[in-house]
């Protein structure tokens, strides 16, 4: 199946159907199932202690499992999540941004389950895994 969203292309459809999480994240690299997202972290993305909040883990694995579905099928406003398993599993390093590896495991009609690992910014171990399933709405 060929990519159907570029980086460039997948970041203006965020920043048009998702203004109020524009800034937040850039898709870095775009391959066939595969997407890889960072989150610019921000003092709005911190909790008390100065590590990066486990809601701002959360959004950047959603919106990644998002953006590897739209990258395969295209712009789809209104594809949702419908089932999200989060492990926070270490401590975000302080001040760093946060990069998402998304691998798409099954692209169906009505489905998407992808696999998100996240990282911060230098270091080897992730700092959360997430695994997510979309809905894709019905084609028109």
């Amino acid at each position: 199946m060929d990519i159907k969203m570029t980086a460039a292309d997948m970041s203006a459809f965020l920043d048009e159907a998702f203004e109020q999480v524009k800034g937040d994240f850039t898709v870095q690299e775009v391959a066939p199932n595969r997407v890889t997202v960072r989150l610019n972290v921000q003092d709005k993305h911190l909790r008390p202690g100065g590590t990066v909040s486990g809601p701002s883990i959360f959004a950047l694995a959603d919106v990644s499992a998002y953006l590897v579905t739209l990258a395969m099928i295209g712009p789809q406003a209104l594809a949702v999540t419908t089932n999200c398993s989060i492990d926070f599993m270490r401590k975000p390093a302080s001040g760093v941004d946060l990069i998402a590896h998304v691998t798409l495991l099954k692209l169906g009609k009505q489905l998407s389950v992808s696999d998100v690992l996240v990282y911060s910014e230098g270091l080897d171990k992730p700092v959360a895994r997430a695994s997510l399933t979309y809905a894709i709405p019905p084609a028109t």
